[in-house]
């Protein structure tokens, strides 16, 4: 499929019809345009030359009808081709987002999150622009410059030959820079990832920069980043900036020899006076569409390098997808690991997880420990298929995980990550992320299993409580719990907890311990932590080790047999608190 293909697919059928309007109310008003100076011609060189009033009326009356038809065909062809503009950028844009939606961790990771944002807003917002220029000034100018260059002919073919050496000597200009302009435009497009990305990171992490009065810092980082652009910026215009003074002398040089050897005909009587006005103002139109054919050039040019980078987010491909004739029931939370490697970079050579076998039966509660970098969290990835092993085999239910329907296995795998992420809206609305058509009970009973209840009620509004962007206005401990009964609502197969109730209290974290066996017995559910007490209790305790399985069992049985769990615990028991085994994978 072609580029414009591509950009354009799926376009709604009024915007398309307006694409087509736009073009053909342009082509009226270039031939009432080019109408007016004829008819100017003949007021001059008969009515007025021979005196005849009449005439002159009745010309000047075609003329404002002429006018008049012309100034309403530009209004409709602006109207059309705004509001045809408006509809494509919106369906690219839809288009845009719907695709990233469907991409795995591993697509994710391929583009920067400040990188999509600049394509879903900026690079959109250019193609927009250029797409209105295309189907508004890029049909009136050519038409303008064929049907003004005919008329110019047919008053004086010797005086239009001049004009038209502007063309050759302008078309060479265009094509020559635009080749320098387009890398460097691309390059300033990817500086403006990194200003992005600077701010993003700044705002996300805004109270820690306060913490740390660091607010100097980033003013330098965000002062060298935008002066990276501003840099870019300027090398990539400075190509272009000769474009415009030159076609402008092109054409100026054009209209001053056409004005010296027109005038000299009208002395020597070869070219009558209104012949020579018509003429004038054809040319004046002619050049006039080709400065603006090089002005759409230069956007066009501009335009490119965002139009490459939007095409790569349509042509990316989810590398997980859902069979052909997928397994839409899970059965039961068991769960099987066989030989399974995994690596972010499909080398094997370089795997983070290195050929884990393990069993765990339905409704079990499994704890998983391990140092920092052992790749707890990305084992548990692999279930939900946020990323597909390299290598080996996983089953759930019984069966292996690729053969489910995605969106099947990941009800059935409930996640609440190492970071707690909450959305604009009330605590309800975030709530019924778990199950948009969970009642009120079921909501109260998940709050209360996560032991949320209490804190939510401390609110005027209670579940209606407004929590701002990202849960803004709820502590570390409270956004941790609330998850977690966003999770308890999907009613999973699996719960997984990764490091989820490291910001509450161990009494709280017993509590919700508690409730879970209460509320979802038959739930297997999986437990990160770096606490020991947070997975002694369980019916199975992983270890890992720099992506190995060390060893496994209970918390006795490790006790006995495992070197790395006895010295965690130890260090614990010796009141050095919570070793800190989890952290950030």
């Amino acid at each position: 499929m072609s580029t414009v293909k591509k950009l354009i697919h799926g376009m709604e059928k009024k915007y398309v019809v307006h694409s087509v309007l736009s073009p053909i109310c342009m082509i009226g008003e270039v031939v009432m345009e080019t109408l007016i100076p004829l008819v100017m011609s003949k007021i001059i060189d008969v009515g007025i030359a021979n005196a005849n009033l009449a005439y002159v009326i009745k010309t000047g009356l075609l003329m404002i009808g002429i006018a008049c038809v012309s100034f309403t065909s530009g209004v409709l062809g602006t109207v059309f081709s705004t509001r045809a503009a408006q509809g494509f950028a919106f369906n690219l844009r839809q288009r845009l987002y719907n695709n990233i939606q469907t991409f795995s961790f591993a697509n994710i990771d391929k583009f920067s999150t400040a990188s999509l944002v600049t394509r879903l807003t900026t690079d959109v917002n250019m193609i927009q622009n250029v797409y209105r220029m295309l189907i508004h000034m890029c049909v009136r100018s050519p038409f303008m410059l064929v049907a003004g260059t005919l008329m110019a002919f047919k008053i004086n073919s010797e005086l239009a030959v001049l004009f038209l050496v502007a063309i050759p000597v302008i078309a060479v200009a265009i094509l020559t820079l635009s080749s320098f302009a387009h890398p460097r435009f691309k390059k300033m497009m990817k500086k403006i990832d990194v200003v992005n990305a600077t701010v993003q990171e700044n705002l996300v992490g805004i109270r820690d920069v306060k913490a740390f009065v660091r607010g100097d810092f980033e003013e330098d980082k965000f002062y060298k980043v935008a002066g990276d652009v501003k840099n870019a910026q300027v090398k990539a215009e400075k190509v272009l900036i000769f474009m415009m003074p030159l076609m402008q002398l092109v054409m100026y040089v054009s209209m001053i020899v056409v004005m010296w050897l027109g005038g000299k005909q009208v002395v020597f009587g070869t070219m009558k006076s209104g012949e020579l006005i018509s003429f004038f103002t054809y040319v004046t139109q002619v050049l006039s569409s080709l400065m603006f054919l090089g002005m759409i050039f230069i956007s066009i040019v501009m335009a490119r390098a965002c139009t490459e980078r939007v095409v790569e987010v349509l042509d990316e491909q989810p590398d997980i997808t859902a069979p052909e004739n997928p397994v839409m029931t899970v059965k039961d939370g068991s769960i099987e690991f066989e030989n399974v490697s995994f690596s972010y970079s499909k080398d094997m050579e370089n795997c983070v997880l290195s050929d884990v076998s393990l069993k765990v039966e339905s409704g079990q509660v499994v704890g998983i420990i391990g140092g920092t970098g052992s790749s707890k969290t990305t084992l548990i990835s692999l279930l939900p298929r946020l990323y597909d092993a390299t290598s080996g085999k996983i089953k759930i239910g019984g069966v292996d995980v690729r053969d489910y329907d995605l969106e099947v296995l990941r009800d059935a795998v409930s996640v609440v990550l190492q970071k707690n992420v909450l959305f604009s809206g009330t605590i309800k609305d975030n709530l019924r992320w778990g199950n948009e058509n969970a009642t009120d009970s079921q909501i109260e009973q998940a709050c209360k299993a996560a032991d949320a209840e209490s804190f939510i009620n401390s609110f005027p509004e209670g579940y209606e409580t407004n929590l701002g962007q990202g849960g803004v206005n709820v502590s570390g401990g409270q956004k941790q719990r609330l998850c977690i009964a966003r999770a308890l609502l999907k009613n999973p197969k699996i719960l997984i907890l990764d490091d989820s109730t490291s910001a509450v209290d161990t009494a709280t974290e017993s509590r919700i311990r508690n409730a879970l066996k209460e509320i979802a017995p038959d739930t297997t559910k999986i437990i990160i932590a770096q606490r020991i007490s947070s997975v002694k209790e369980a019916d199975v305790i992983f270890v890992l080790d720099e992506g190995k399985l060390n060893g496994f069992g209970t918390h006795d049985q490790l006790l006995k047999t495992n070197e790395i769990y006895r010295e965690v615990y130890e260090s614990q028991q010796q009141g050095s608190g919570d070793a800190d085994l989890a952290g950030e994978e």
